[in-house]
């Protein structure tokens, strides 16, 4: 999995009219940006500095660095008055989204006692509203975090601890925004026929994420599970059976023992399946391949599950059903340390109140709550071929569910619910299933959800990832429906 940084353009603002009056004024401010910059880069940001900004010309020249660097976002710290003439040519040339820094240094002042100077360094929301309106008739998307700077005694301190908390995920989802704009998706083989929610439009995933999407045919794979060594092979069945349980056959009438030969296929397979990832350079990857009457494709098609849960437990998620939409999901999920696994809904539970979700085909193994299980099945519901499945429940706690979908007019629109993995059996049919407890009763939330034009399948991820998720949206510029 790619480590990827977000680029952050920082600048700071303030009126060189104050310099000569006020002694120490302009030092003091670049002091406090410097501490600024030193937190935005131990959350994991690369910071590409212009300085404190104080004139037009000084605020063109930052708008080029932004430019030349490519940044993600840009930050506007506010560190006292300036006019929005000098503010807005920063922001105009690389047209990223924009994070103002509304921090006040001091939690209150000893208003009898302060003077001009004093006053100065402490009034960045005096041109916060006129700099937000310059950006809203620009167009320039911004986002404003008010709070404090540095750490204050008493109950104030927590207007310091949900700034800066604002502020990490705001540079968490940049860094998602910028390994969407970066990443190669796979495409292998076709959308399952006839499920028209999941069919994609290429284009609108290069227009609206900036994500490339590699076209794949089946004989790609072929070629590269045939050149398969003895050694790799042997390699692999170790991973498999170090990461994974051999479940017996159970109760379920296509339940079938995993064979030896079955694994040593299922091996060789997840072999090809690590070439192509790397032969491609993909961050994920879609696929489905029907195959027929036992041809060599459908082998390959039935025998992927065990090599693509592999490759999603290490950060490169595989959609089956050739669903790029939930592919482009589980991304978002996994680069949120969430998870992110491939699953829909199954049932709902009116005793508890619980809805049953999961899927056959690749889980996000790294999210189970216990050593996930390969199951032998000889048929996959509704599908060709037979092989090993992957069974298993996520961890039981908070968890979000993120989907994607495609808009009568061709946007591209994110929903997301909360809810809690709760205990409980679940069955025992090769397929991940986990009882989630969302805040509204299962026949309501399913309403909710369903109005909301969604795709059949989503991301399931552990913890509560709302803030995050609402903060990429609003980089991406897609609409996000909230559930409940």
């Amino acid at each position: 999995m790619k480590n990827t940084k977000a680029k952050i353009g920082v600048f700071g603002i303030g009126l060189a009219a104050y310099w000569p009056q006020f002694e120490g004024l302009k030092e003091r401010l670049e002091g406090y940006q410097a501490q600024i910059e030193v937190k935005l880069r131990e959350m994991g940001a690369e910071v590409a500095s212009a300085g404190l900004v104080d004139t037009p010309p000084a605020a063109q020249a930052a708008g080029d660095l932004f430019a030349r660097e490519n940044v993600d976002m840009i930050i506007c710290y506010v560190g006292t008055y300036a006019t929005s003439s000098q503010v807005l040519p920063a922001v105009q040339r690389r047209k990223a989204p924009v994070l103002i820094l509304n921090l006040q240094p001091m939690a209150s002042l000893d208003y009898p006692n302060t003077d001009t100077g004093k006053w100065l360094e402490n009034c960045c929301a005096c041109c916060v509203p006129e700099i937000s309106n310059a950006f809203a008739r620009s167009r320039i998307q911004f986002n404003v975090v008010s709070g404090l700077l540095v750490p204050a005694e008493g109950r104030a301190n927590q207007y310091y601890e949900r700034a800066w908390r604002e502020i990490e995920e705001w540079i968490h989802a940049a860094s998602v925004l910028r390994e969407l704009n970066y990443s190669r998706i796979g495409f292998l083989g076709h959308t399952y026929p006839g499920m028209l929610d999941m069919y994609s439009d290429f284009t609108m995933h290069h227009a609206q994420l900036g994500t490339h999407i590699e076209v794949l045919e089946m004989d790609d794979l072929e070629a590269r599970v045939d050149a398969a060594t003895s050694e790799e092979i042997d390699a692999k069945i170790a991973e498999i059976r170090g990461l994974f349980e051999i479940a017996q056959p159970g109760s379920d009438k296509i339940s079938q023992p995993v064979t030896d030969d079955g694994l040593r296929w299922s091996a060789r397979v997840a072999v090809g399946l690590d070439r192509l990832v790397s032969d491609f350079d993909l961050n994920g990857l879609t696929y489905y391949y029907r195959g027929w009457n036992g041809n060599r494709f459908e082998e390959l098609g039935a025998s992927m599950i065990v090599g693509n849960s592999l490759l999603t437990a290490r950060g490169i998620p595989a959609a089956g059903e050739g669903d790029l939409k939930n592919c482009i999901a589980m991304l978002m999920m996994d680069r949120l340390k969430a998870g992110g696994s491939y699953t829909e809904f199954y049932a709902m539970d009116f005793n508890d109140d619980f809805i049953l979700m999961g899927h056959d085909g690749p889980g996000h193994v790294g999210i189970s709550d216990s050593k996930p299980l390969l199951r032998g099945l000889g048929l996959f519901h509704g599908k060709r071929g037979y092989g090993i499945s992957v069974e298993f429940k996520v961890k039981t706690g908070p968890i979000t569910i993120l989907g994607i979908t495609q808009t009568a007019e061709g946007n591209l629109k994110m929903l997301v619910a909360e809810g809690e993995s709760i205990p409980g059996s679940t069955m025992q049919i090769g397929n991940t299933n986990s009882r989630l407890k969302f805040a509204l009763d299962p026949a309501t939330f399913m309403n909710a959800w369903a109005e909301q034009g969604p795709t059949h399948h989503v991301a399931l991820g552990i913890g509560h990832q709302l803030p995050k998720i609402k903060k990429l949206a609003r980089l991406l510029n897609l609409e996000l429906a909230v559930i409940g």
